[in-house]
């Protein structure tokens, strides 16, 4: 490791920064390094906008990996490097507003349905029922369960914690699979690969990620439901079956972990009352036409 990358990697840490967005950050900087053969600290302003240039025109990536290229890079040049450069600022990718993709209810049932293997299928509906990011699903702990008070303790992004309900049903399911592996830290343990036997396997790890996200692909599309859904788009759905019942917009912005109640604002678009209640109206648009 270059001083350079320990440099920045404890700058990260120091920073408080989560182990992927920190895996993310350094390797958008040394794909930039690998571009132009030369360590960061070596180039030019000039040299950082044909490399932002390259990534628009050239490589035409997806706004999201532009923006963690950017976030990486101006992170290392700014806080490891003390750089600040105008050309930062120009290079920002535009603001996008995409409404997310919802599943309903019944949807989300078939879709689940169709998950062959038991642990991702409840992992995945411990998701959809308390509206989890698919790491706070995947790495839930047994200490986490608060059956008691029937809450879930969710340790979310940047360190901040929530609860959110748990449903009876759901720690019914929960108990059952515990039973199975008995373990006493994670709730969701990984199954043994295939070809390996139980033995040898590493004890104690929690779910996967990638495995997970295969896992809703597989079941996507045995279900034969077109949307182009993914595990996110279960936090989605819960978040606007929850307002099409009435709950309160500030409580889902705190079972969702929302800092900003804008952010949750944005389910109020997606909800079928919405759209029912201004169908009468643009049917009568058709009037006399």
């Amino acid at each position: 490791m270059t001083p350079l990358r320990q440099r920045m990697l404890e700058d990260m840490q120091l920073h408080g920064f989560a182990a992927r967005t920190q895996e993310a950050y350094l390797h958008a900087v040394s794909q930039l390094a690998k571009h132009f053969g030369q360590s960061p600290d070596k180039l030019s302003e000039e040299q950082l906008r044909e490399y932002f240039l390259h990534m628009v025109n050239v490589k035409k990536v997806a706004r999201a990996t532009h923006t963690i290229a950017l976030c990486g890079i101006k992170f290392c040049f700014e806080r490891t490097l003390g750089r600040t450069w105008s050309t930062f600022e120009l290079v920002r990718p535009p603001r996008q507003r995409k409404l997310p993709v919802v599943l309903s209810h019944q949807e989300v049932c078939c879709i689940l349905a169709c998950v062959r293997i038991p642990v991702y299928r409840l992992c995945l509906t411990t998701i959809y029922a308390c509206g989890l990011r698919l790491m706070e699903g995947a790495r839930l702990q047994v200490q986490d369960i608060d059956s008691a008070r029937m809450v879930l303790q969710i340790h979310g992004k940047a360190g901040s914690d929530r609860f959110v309900p748990l449903p009876l049903e759901l720690l019914t399911k929960l108990r059952a699979l515990w039973l199975t592996h008995r373990s006493t830290q994670w709730v969701f343990q990984s199954p043994p690969r295939r070809g390996i036997p139980k033995a040898d396997t590493p004890k104690l790890l929690p779910l996967d990620r990638s495995c997970l996200q295969s896992a809703f692909k597989r079941a996507l599309k045995r279900s034969g439901i077109g949307k182009p859904a993914h595990v996110h788009t279960l936090r989605h759905s819960y978040a606007t079956h929850l307002l099409e019942d009435r709950v309160s917009l500030r409580l889902i912005q705190e079972y969702l972990g929302h800092t900003s109640p804008k952010t949750t604002a944005l389910y109020t678009h997606l909800t079928e009352q919405v759209h029912h209640a201004a169908s009468e109206p643009v049917n009568r648009l058709m009037h006399g036409l």
